[in-house]
């Protein structure tokens, strides 16, 4: 059954007329997701630092924000979590999930650093995994100079940004580094392609949709052969071995609860450390949404935890 809070909001959305995202072009649904956020999402809480810096990427600059928790003293090197930010590749971006990331920043006791990757459709496939891993390697790189141990960096991110950090990860592997220890994926959308049955089952009535789904896989994938590329889809990869110690969160009434369980079970497999989490009663998008959901504020403090024990 639905978490009744969740049960609530849903009924809010539907009576109050919302168009759906894929009713809005991408400048529409960036604008509307962007000024939404200030309905679900909680207060941002104060940090000891949040500082916006750009990363060297393959097209220009990667936009990031570097947050240090509350506590902490400007001269201690702190261990970082890379964040990446969901919205299906076309929206999103450091603002809509700033409060998210203080949250984790503070909870952890790391730094945390925020990528604004390219969005399609006008940066299509691949240009979000490029700049995801471009300011991954920039953040090890320069980490003297953001006060952080370039032996201690996880990567996470949720939905479209857990697809990336996934990427990340298997890419970071077999390129020998950046080394990272830990992934964190949170109700990931890991195959672009996938019919596994939560898709039907949710498809319709939980906030993402099998027709919101279509839109950002459309505007993402604008080339047929991409589809067969495990960079756009990590379930693809054939060899998942030697990978971080990974924590993959996903929620009952998603769509893509079954494809994060499936590649949950993949990395199991393959030999790595693999904690698994279902929130039953919970929709795509939950994490984000503590001004009126508690679930929210739980799934928080538990990825906070597994970063804080992985980079200690």
């Amino acid at each position: 059954m639905v978490d009744p809070q969740t049960a609530g909001l849903l009924q809010l959305i539907a009576n109050s007329g919302m168009p759906g995202v894929q009713e809005l072009s991408p400048v529409e649904a960036r604008k509307w997701y962007l000024e939404r956020r200030f309905f679900s999402q909680p207060e941002p809480p104060e940090v000891a630092e949040a500082r916006d810096l750009d990363a060297e990427g393959p097209a220009g600059p990667v936009p990031l924000r570097l947050y240090r928790p509350l506590g902490s003293q400007p001269g201690t090197v702190l261990p970082a979590l890379i964040y990446v930010h969901g919205g299906g590749f076309v929206i999103g971006n450091r603002d809509t999930h700033d409060v998210l990331c203080r949250q984790l920043a503070n909870a952890s006791g790391c730094a945390v650093v925020s990528v604004d990757y390219r969005l399609a459709p006008e940066a299509p496939f691949p240009a979000a995994v490029e700049d995801s891993m471009a300011a991954t390697r920039w953040i090890h790189a320069n980490a003297a100079s953001l006060g952080v141990d370039p032996d201690r960096l996880a990567i996470g991110g949720d939905s479209a940004g857990g697809n990336l950090a996934a990427v990340v990860s298997i890419l970071a592997r077999d390129a020998g580094g950046p080394p990272l220890r830990c992934q964190l994926l949170i109700y990931p959308g890991v195959d672009l392609e996938s019919d596994r049955p939560s898709h039907a089952a949710n498809g319709q009535g939980y906030m993402l949709t099998r027709d919101s789904i279509d839109y950002f896989h459309n505007h993402y994938i604008q080339d047929r052969a991409h589809h067969a590329d495990w960079r756009a889809s990590p379930m693809l990869c054939e060899d998942l071995a030697n990978l971080p110690p990974a924590l993959v969160l996903t929620a009952g009434f998603d769509p893509l609860r079954d494809d994060g369980l499936a590649y949950a079970q993949r990395l199991s497999e393959a030999g790595n450390r693999v904690s698994y989490i279902c929130f039953d009663r919970q929709i795509h998008g939950f994490i984000t949404m503590g001004r009126v959901i508690d679930e929210a504020n739980t799934a928080v403090h538990i990825c906070a935890d597994a970063v804080r024990r992985a980079l200690a």
